[in-house]
């Protein structure tokens, strides 16, 4: 199993970078951050766009993986979204993973005064942009047209140091959605959750999408085996305050299949609460013992 963890936007790049110092030296696979405008609970506090600190991580670190968890169409355009993501693989010398999902209504649709999509027309838009997204990355030159987004002749010089292009990462939980991943992604994401608003995340449902998920990434002609999922910890009610107990989830979900976990860093307070002493003491005591 892989480990990552999910450093939230919320601190001055002071005190951040540390954290992002720290995770690649105690040697986690990747490390990732939100991409919102802002979020839920912390919508007043401080908060940070999630490109300039992947910006910032990616100069500091030096073998860790980075991406968003995840970017979606709510306010980006896939050609200027395509063109930052290049820059980001060049910063980082090839290590970005390119994490995708539809975008759920909110803070995040609202704030550019656009009328809110059903759900069949978000899922539309995900499509056009996940798939104008691939094109760009692996093109110099992409002229396309659909009924959201339009690129002519955008050009994407001098192309990705990863090929054919960053590895794509699609969160997916519906039909649709998990459909497109097995077309067209490397690894896929679940929260936990079915998709529907008044749905609680768990492990349990996480570990139900993921045999839909087996089944539709053979149904692609594709083999099951090579299907590299990766689950959100703090999404599906991993426990934060104890290392022992953080090590039978992770040693759980190893079980049921995972190839990735990813860790919220713990918090003080709210959201993802924990121990300070967490992502230390995993790196120490559980990963080396799930490692694959």
């Amino acid at each position: 199993m892989k480990f990552g963890v999910l450093i939230l936007p919320e601190e001055r790049w002071e005190a951040s970078r540390d954290r992002w110092l720290e995770a690649d030296e105690l040697g986690y696979d990747h490390a990732w951050t939100y991409d919102h405008l802002s979020w839920r609970t912390l919508r007043d506090g401080p908060w940070f766009g999630a490109v300039p600190v992947l910006a910032a991580a990616a100069a500091v670190t030096r073998r860790i993986a980075l991406g968003p968890l995840v970017a979606s169409p709510n306010f980006r355009h896939p050609v200027t979204f395509a063109k930052e993501l290049l820059t980001l693989d060049d910063i980082s010398g090839g290590r970005m993973i390119v994490g995708l999902g539809s975008g759920a209504p909110g803070a995040d649709t609202a704030v550019l005064g656009e009328d809110a999509l059903s759900p069949s027309e978000r899922a539309d838009r995900w499509s056009e942009f996940v798939r104008f997204t691939d094109e760009l990355l692996r093109e110099p030159a992409t002229t396309r047209r659909g009924t959201h987004y339009t690129a002519v002749d955008a050009r994407m010089h001098p192309g990705a140091l990863a090929r054919p292009r960053p590895p794509l990462a699609l969160a997916a939980a519906g039909p649709r959605a998990m459909a497109l991943t097995a077309q067209c992604a490397d690894i896929w994401i679940t929260m936990g959750s079915s998709g529907r608003r008044d749905a609680r995340p768990s492990l349990d449902e996480a570990v139900r999408q993921l045999h839909r998920m087996r089944r539709v990434w053979a149904d692609a002609g594709r083999d099951p085996a090579d299907l590299r999922s990766l689950v959100h910890a703090g999404r599906v009610g991993a426990p934060l305050h104890d290392t022992g107990a953080f090590g039978e989830f992770a040693a759980a979900c190893a079980e049921a299949g995972f190839t990735d976990l990813v860790l919220p860093w713990p918090r003080s307070s709210g959201v993802f609460e924990g121990s300070p002493r967490l992502v230390a003491e995993v790196a120490e005591r559980v990963m080396p013992t799930l490692r694959g």
